[in-house]
């Protein structure tokens, strides 16, 4: 059982069990593990002891990072959306198909595919020379055929196999993105209003949260907060196109394509590593 698939279980056991704070010892034996193995494990994942990390799953400290992130998203969306300057550089650029593009369906296109390891379980991943046009968690073996998303995405593209490049460009899509000099190019199929919203998310930075009201009024559409969701629920690139960042207002994590609980693993992972580059007299003032 991989270091995530434990964690999964531990978020779901928290979620069934919140009135009741169990203990260390008991988490431990929901992951299958001694206290000393589960806690380097913990570390090893989040970067955070347990204790730490699972603060971070809770609605109260949710509502407390969407209050906190508040001024630096508006600055964030006001300018990157204006096109007119950016508070840092992006590491990830966005495309959109065009229409012509979208009618031939894939026609004439040769993808690359293949399946490998993230720190949240098992991706696909599809890219051409134009940027990565798919990634996706999958809760089926990295042996397994072709996603059928991909063929309702692409019905008329061909397709190449080829899983340790696949491997390798997922360790750069969930480690090494920090670097500005090369972004990671995305290529993108959707409608006019989706592709708005997609661009709009790579402009809440890790660790940092928005609520799809908020989010639907920075982009100028302040009573499209379900049409928002559903783009967000459209997303074909997860984690690189964040969506996993905005929850509800009450600081309730749910509602994600890939599921809810690894939208919490995520959404925590991201706190706990922000957490943990904190000074060690602000971090422990603050826990």
């Amino acid at each position: 059982m991989s270091d995530y698939e434990r964690i999964e279980q531990v978020i779901r056991y928290v979620d069934a069990q919140f009135r009741e704070q169990p203990s260390l010892e008991v988490l431990a034996e929901v992951a299958g593990l001694s206290v000393s193995h589960f806690h380097r494990m913990f570390h090893r994942w989040a970067g955070v002891p347990p204790k730490q990390f699972l603060k971070c799953l809770t609605a109260a400290e949710a509502r407390r990072r969407l209050m906190s992130s508040e001024s630096i998203l508006a600055s964030s969306l006001e300018l990157g959306l204006s096109g007119s300057s950016r508070l840092h550089d992006l590491v990830v650029t966005l495309e959109g198909l065009s229409p012509g593009e979208l009618k031939r369906g894939g026609e004439g296109l040769c993808i690359d595919w293949g399946f490998g390891e993230s720190p949240f379980g098992v991706c696909s991943l599809a890219w051409t020379q134009r940027g990565i046009c798919h990634l996706a968690f999958q809760e089926q073996k990295a042996s397994g055929p072709l996603p059928p998303e991909l063929l309702s995405q692409w019905p008329l593209a061909t397709w190449r196999r080829k899983d340790a490049e696949a491997e390798a460009r997922l360790e750069r899509c969930f480690v090494g993105r920090a670097n500005p000099g090369e972004p990671l190019r995305l290529w993108v199929q959707g409608t006019a209003f989706q592709v708005k919203v997609w661009r709009a998310l790579l402009h809440i930075p890790e660790g940092r949260l928005s609520s799809y009201g908020k989010l639907a009024k920075a982009i100028g559409h302040p009573a499209a907060a379900r049409a928002l969701g559903s783009a967000c629920g459209a997303n074909p690139i997860a984690y690189l196109i964040p969506c996993h960042r905005v929850i509800r207002e009450t600081g309730v994590v749910d509602a994600y394509r890939w599921g809810s609980t690894r939208k919490k693993a995520l959404v925590a992972r991201e706190a706990a590593s922000e957490l943990a580059d904190r000074p060690e007299e602000t971090r422990v003032r603050n826990d």
